[in-house]
């Protein structure tokens, strides 16, 4: 990319960002902003592709198209434009998903106006994919950081999505699915690793446009993003079949089997859903997905995930997922799964993530990566390796968020080129060492078959010298209180359930 295109594509960074800035004043959140900047923007690029040199038959309707928002002003504008977020809703495929449940956030229609015209300004199918991607995801993560708005939850650090694709290093011509895909982070570190890294041939640069990803989002927002941010990424296309679906993929086994699951489940253990009882009062009631394939029935959001993740794989299949404590060391169920999950694929490599990298606060988590395998008598899993990149370790949002750097000592551990010569840090003279490995007999030894190993000291226990910053220790302070909060509220909901 040029100098001068690199030059502009800042400038109209900066003039979306300073618009949001604009809006916010008048109480328009960066969620808010960024739906109707979505709208605006799928409008105006269907416009682009309908003229020369693409000419393109487009599926909008001729009296909601881009043009007819050009030139309208004041309630009239306002008018049209609430009417036309109505009208596309109904439509078909991906323009549909878009515009489903929309609405205009923008109440003063001089804004909708000037934001129009800064939209209109610019050409935005032919700059870079790079530079509309980078604008995109900068706001969404902008929108993520606004604790309020609770888009923290669908958002996973984009540092470590890279770091687990790095180690998967997924092939050409293989499918990619996420069962809760949030905004698309892993499709999007997946498509670049692959522009990247392989040198792809015609057949397989459309098969990774159009054949390679699979994902559910239950919430209509964050699926409409996601499929906005693919599309801006060059993932699909403007009248492609939505490949992102609306359905709780963990109601019922597709059948489909998938080359790759990368995913990071929503956090919250209990999987529920919310009801008017006879007072008029809203309850939740525990949701239980009774499903054959299931080792076990529970109400626990990420062990379904597991579950349903492992069904997804091809035999020949690699899964890379985010999840929190629970999973490693809880009893009952979570025993039930670790145990199967160790017997039917082959866990190879845990890695303990550091509290302070996610915008959900109080979320302690681990990535676990498994290999789906053939039904067999004898445990596929032989030996499990563990990196501790927790214990010691203090990363902030602000002052010190994750780098990708931050995960390099890992990636070289796991040697993703090769991972069946991995050489241990860890050794009797070095205690200190991050990465140790554990067979599976160490490992069912251990009571309920806890995968929540650590053997690291940890420092600011032993070393008051060494107390890290307070700001530091406040956040994990609070980190803590919320993960305990959450417990109690686990807790009292169980109580009132069993009245």
């Amino acid at each position: 990319m040029s100098n001068t295109n690199s030059t502009n594509t800042s400038g109209i960074v900066s003039k979306v960002w300073a618009f949001c800035n604009t809006l916010r004043d008048d109480g328009v959140g960066y969620g808010d902003y960024l739906e109707q900047l979505t709208y605006l923007l799928f409008l105006k690029m269907a416009d682009e592709y309908s003229k020369p040199p693409y000419s393109r038959k487009m599926p909008i309707p001729k009296a909601y198209n881009w043009e007819t928002l050009i030139g309208k002003s004041g309630g009239e504008l306002e008018f049209h434009y609430g009417n036309m977020l109505r009208e596309l809703a109904h439509e078909k495929g991906i323009l549909g998903q878009i515009f489903i449940k929309s609405q205009n956030k923008i109440q003063d229609p001089a804004k909708l106006y000037k934001l129009i015209a800064l939209i209109n300004a610019e050409q935005w199918v032919m700059m870079g994919v790079k530079d509309k991607g980078e604008i995109y995801e900068g706001l969404l993560e902008k929108n993520a950081e606004d604790t309020k708005s609770g888009a923290g939850q669908y958002f996973t650090p984009r540092a470590l999505i890279r770091a687990m694709v790095e180690c998967v290093r997924p092939q050409p011509n293989k499918t990619i699915a996420d069962p809760a895909c949030g905004t698309g982070g892993f499709f999007l570190a997946a498509y670049d690793w692959l522009v990247d890294n392989c040198d792809l041939d015609k057949d397989q640069k459309k098969f990774l446009k159009f054949n390679t990803f699979y994902g559910n989002e239950i919430v209509a927002g964050t699926r409409r993003l996601a499929l906005m941010n693919l599309f801006l990424h060059n993932i699909g296309d403007i009248d492609s079949d939505n490949f992102i679906s609306p359905n709780d993929s963990l109601i019922a086994d597709s059948g489909v089997r998938y080359d790759y699951v990368l995913a990071n489940p929503p956090f919250g253990k209990k999987s529920s859903m919310t009801f008017t009882n006879e007072e008029g009062e809203q309850e939740k009631e525990d949701l239980t997905y009774n499903r054959q394939d299931f080792w076990v029935t529970t109400s626990n959001k990420q062990l379904n995930f597991v579950q349903h993740i492992k069904s997804m794989l091809k035999t020949t299949g690699q899964a890379a997922v985010v999840l929190p404590d629970n999973v490693l060391f809880e009893g009952g169920a979570g025993e039930t799964v670790r145990k199967k999950l160790l017997e039917t694929t082959d866990l190879h490599t845990i890695l303990r993530l550091p509290t302070g990298i996610f915008y959900a606060n109080g979320v302690k988590a681990n990535v676990l990566f498994f290999d789906g395998k053939p039904s067999s008598k004898d445990p596929w899993t032989k030996e499990v390796w563990v990196y501790d990149y927790r214990t010691n370790v203090h990363h902030t949002l602000k002052k010190n968020p994750l780098k990708l750097e931050d995960l390099k000592d890992f990636i070289t551990c796991y040697n993703p080129k090769n991972r069946h010569k991995r050489k241990e840090l860890y050794s009797v003279s070095n205690p200190e060492g991050r990465w140790r490995k554990f067979t599976y007999d160490e490992i069912v030894a251990r009571d309920k078959t806890s995968l929540d190993i650590t053997w690291l000291k940890d420092k600011s226990l032993a070393d008051l010298d060494n107390l890290p910053d307070p700001d530091v220790l406040a956040l994990e302070i609070v980190e803590n209180m919320e993960a305990g909060l959450e417990s109690f509220k686990a807790i009292i909901a169980s109580l009132n359930a069993g009245k």
